[in-house]
């Protein structure tokens, strides 16, 4: 296989460190003007911009290797993101390469409701875009950030071997109806299992305050992100914006720590299927179904018996630790 060669200025997640600041539509960001852009985001700390390249298979010709290097002219990293459909992922990949190869510093896939269940479609995408970017070209997933809420969502697809080698999960507290530190807590409770580096992402529209801004920087932070970046650029007012550049003091530890999901019999879900490829790695079971039946049930306790623990047949924090220290089995969807 013939690997296109494409430049990478950092490697793996780091290229997210930081702050960035996604733009929609380019018109509605200073007019489009690379210039302007890259002058607000200076004045409020955003280093990292990430354009919407590509939805589906249809190039978004706002997105070019002109924008892209006016703007890193002025020092700014320049990341792409890809709407998702799955209907022809071959072919969306294609764009995906096609928005690296002008020049973008990393491509986030935004992929939402439509891959959920198509756990082939997201595979054949991912297969066909590292075939095409290579292996260590930065890749992120932004989705849902309550994973649980999305049982049937390909995560262990797109962050489990060959994918994304960072996560950006969409924190919205204020569209989903919670706190920023209860969006923390959960988000990162049913994320940390893909063991990808976690890069919250926040919201800017819906009006929201500034000390809700400022909280979310900083929790981002006690939990040991590297970067933040917010949705989205027109949506933005002067007082978010002023959120986003001001100072603020480290909390040190968040209130509340995130835990690990707790799996059990009678359990389907993405997050099932994962420990099943971790077991299977183990030798621990044949088959990765995502159903949490007798199997693995069986599979459960003979681990916890082998380490010492209670043979509840439950997946908790222990159990996860016992798995994750293992590669996750490759499966093959069809």
């Amino acid at each position: 296989m013939l690997w296109l060669l494409i430049a990478t200025p950092s490697a793996g997640a780091a290229v997210f460190d930081g702050d960035g600041m996604w733009v929609w539509q380019v018109s509605l960001a200073q007019g489009g003007n690379p210039d302007r852009m890259a002058a607000k985001a200076k004045r409020y700390g955003i280093e990292t911009v990430i354009v919407k390249a590509a939805d589906g298979r249809t190039r978004m010709p706002q997105f070019s290797s002109l924008l892209v290097a006016r703007l890193k002219a002025h020092g700014l990293r320049v990341c792409a993101y890809q709407r998702l459909r799955g209907r022809f992922p071959r072919t969306e990949a294609e764009r995906a390469a096609e928005a690296a190869r002008m020049g973008a510093d990393c491509v986030v896939i935004d992929a939402e409701s439509e891959l959920k269940g198509r756990y082939a479609q997201a595979q054949a995408y991912m297969r066909r875009l590292r075939a095409r970017v290579g292996p260590d070209y930065p890749l992120g997933l932004t989705s849902f950030p309550y994973v649980h809420y999305h049982p049937t969502f390909p995560y262990s697809v797109f962050l489990g071997p060959g994918g994304a080698q960072f996560n950006v999960p969409q924190m919205y507290w204020k569209t989903i109806g919670v706190s920023v530190d209860r969006i923390f807590q959960i988000a990162y409770t049913y994320n940390r299992v893909y063991e990808r580096p976690i890069y919250p992402l926040g919201q800017v529209y819906l009006n929201p305050n500034s000390a809700q801004v400022r909280r979310f920087r900083r929790l981002a932070l006690a939990h040991g992100a590297s970067g933040v970046s917010w949705w989205s650029w027109q949506h933005a007012r002067g007082r978010q914006w002023t959120a986003l550049g001001s100072a603020f003091e480290p909390l040190g530890r968040p209130r509340v720590t995130a835990g690990f999901p707790v799996l059990k019999s009678g359990y389907r879900s993405d997050q099932v299927i994962w420990a099943q490829q971790h077991l299977k790695s183990l030798g621990l079971i044949r088959r990765v179904t995502g159903r949490f039946g007798s199997g693995t049930v069986s599979a459960v306790r003979l681990l916890q018996l082998q380490n010492g623990l209670l043979p509840s047949g439950r997946i908790d924090a222990a159990v996860w630790r016992l798995l994750l220290a293992a590669e996750p089995a490759p499966v093959r969807w069809r």
